[in-house]
């Protein structure tokens, strides 16, 4: 079954990285979500992927 959402599979990816991270407050949590967006937006064959996973889109 496909996903309705492709940023659904974009924040399974930033959160494979972060899921175990240790931060002290909410600033480093940030700062660490934007690196992995950034290094995934910069592997289009990710961002590819995530969009693959949405199924064809129908008209009608």
């Amino acid at each position: 079954m496909a996903d309705l959402n492709p940023q659904e599979g974009i924040w399974l990816l930033a959160k494979c990285d972060i899921g175990n991270l240790a931060a002290a407050d909410l600033g480093r949590i940030t700062m660490a979500v934007q690196r992995r967006l950034t290094q995934i937006q910069y592997r289009p064959g990710l961002v590819d992927g995530c969009l693959a996973r949405t199924g064809p889109i129908r008209d009608g």
